[in-house]
C-alpha cells in the first residue's frame, strides 16, 4: 500500500519546454519558495512519504519478486513459492524461457511475465 503514487514534479517544469518533466530535482536557488517550503508550493519528497515496512517491494498479487536467468535458479524459490515469484528477466531466450515456465509449474511458482516473448504457432 503506497502513501503516494503521483510522482514529484520539477519545479515550473510547465515553464521551459527544456527541461520537460524529466522527474524531480532538488530546488537550489537562494531565494526559492520551494526549497524554502512556503504554503502553497508543490510538494518535496521526504522520508515521510516511504511505504510501510510490512508491505515495502511487495507487488499487488502479495508476492516478492525475483529475477530469473535460467531454469537453475528456479531452486532458490522451492521453499519460498509462497512469498516469492519469479520474473523472467528481459535478456533471456524464448528457448529459455519456455524451460524456465516449464520448471517453474512442476515447483508450483507463480512466474509474473510467463506468456511474454512466447509466440504461439498458428495451426493452417
Amino acid at each position: 500500500v503506497k502513501k503516494r503514487t503521483k510522482s514529484f514534479e520539477r519545479h515550473q517544469y510547465q515553464r521551459f519546454k527544456r527541461i520537460g518533466n524529466t522527474g524531480w530535482r532538488k530546488s537550489k536557488g537562494i531565494d526559492s519558495r520551494v526549497r524554502r517550503r512556503f504554503k502553497g508550493t508543490i510538494p518535496q519528497p521526504s522520508i515521510g512519504y516511504g511505504s510501510d515496512k510490512n508491505t515495502r517491494n511487495l507487488l499487488p498479487n502479495g508476492f516478492y519478486k525475483f529475477l530469473v536467468h535460467n531454469p537453475k535458479e528456479l531452486e532458490m524459490l522451492l521453499m519460498h513459492n509462497r512469498k516469492y515469484c519469479a520474473e523472467i528477466a528481459h535478456n533471456v531466450s524464448s528457448k529459455t524461457r519456455k524451460l524456465i515456465v516449464e520448471r517453474a509449474s512442476q515447483l508450483s511458482i507463480k512466474v509474473t511475465n510467463a506468456v511474454a516473448k512466447l509466440r504461439v504457432e498458428e495451426s493452417a
